[in-house]
């Protein structure tokens, strides 16, 4: 099968390298593509010196807009596959191929990658993991499916999902609201056991602030996802 993984970055000129030669490393039959999302530091001129595989965004679109992106490049290049990836080195690339065994085999639509289905690895912060309870509360309120990661920034698309989401992907923390999106349309969503890492260097871009209106913009975003008809 086609497969793409797409790293959306931003500001990750000290991870960047150590991503895709991971991948190149681990999951050799994936190509790549990063996409970056108007750095501010020297990403893209490491993308260009390394001759890394790299398309720009003109301006800042957030996370939403740089993985939006990804799916379009991919549906525009004819994959089957194609998985999120963050550039800060958290994500492994060991467990792709599992990953996509398990799309496969069990006729998935998304397979997320979940820290805590083995509970090893980095399992983020204490606050973080409360807010993470509570999507997947709201999720399985909502569709009443468990999601164990909602937040996890590793995902595998089929080729269905990836043109929807070439076409229409929201645009502000969207992991949580494109799980819902997925399941309220009917959609066959799994997840797949994987370790994560710290984070090495830089810092994540969300703050104690911002985290505040995460939590309340995908609450609201998710309620209004409910009132949609299919």
């Amino acid at each position: 099968m086609k497969s793409l993984v797409m790293i959306p970055a931003y500001n990750e000129e000290q991870n960047i390298e150590k991503t895709v030669q991971d991948i190149q490393k681990n999951a050799p039959d994936f190509d790549y593509i990063i996409i970056n999302d108007c750095s501010q530091d020297h990403t893209l001129e490491l993308c260009a010196q390394k001759g890394l595989h790299v398309l720009n965004l003109p301006v800042n679109l957030g996370i939403g807009g740089a993985v939006q992106t990804g799916y379009r490049y991919a549906a525009q290049n004819g994959y089957d596959v194609a998985v999120q990836f963050d550039g800060d080195g958290q994500h492994d690339a060991a467990y792709l191929a599992d990953m996509r065994k398990k799309l496969v085999d069990e006729e998935l639509d998304m397979v997320i990658g979940s820290r805590f289905l083995l509970h090893e690895g980095f399992q983020s912060s204490g606050a973080r993991r409360m807010g993470i309870r509570y999507f997947t509360g709201l999720i399985r309120f909502s569709t009443g499916k468990k999601i164990t990661d909602p937040t996890s920034g590793m995902r595998m698309a089929n080729r269905s999902v990836i043109e929807t989401f070439a076409e229409n992907y929201p645009k502000d923390y969207p992991e949580p609201e494109s799980v819902v999106c997925l399941l309220r349309r009917g959609r066959r969503v799994g997840e797949a056991p994987v370790k994560m890492r710290e984070r090495e260097n830089g810092k994540s871009s969300i703050s104690f602030t911002k985290s505040i209106y995460y939590m309340c913009k995908v609450t609201f975003a998710i309620l209004i996802e409910n009132m949609r008809r299919y």
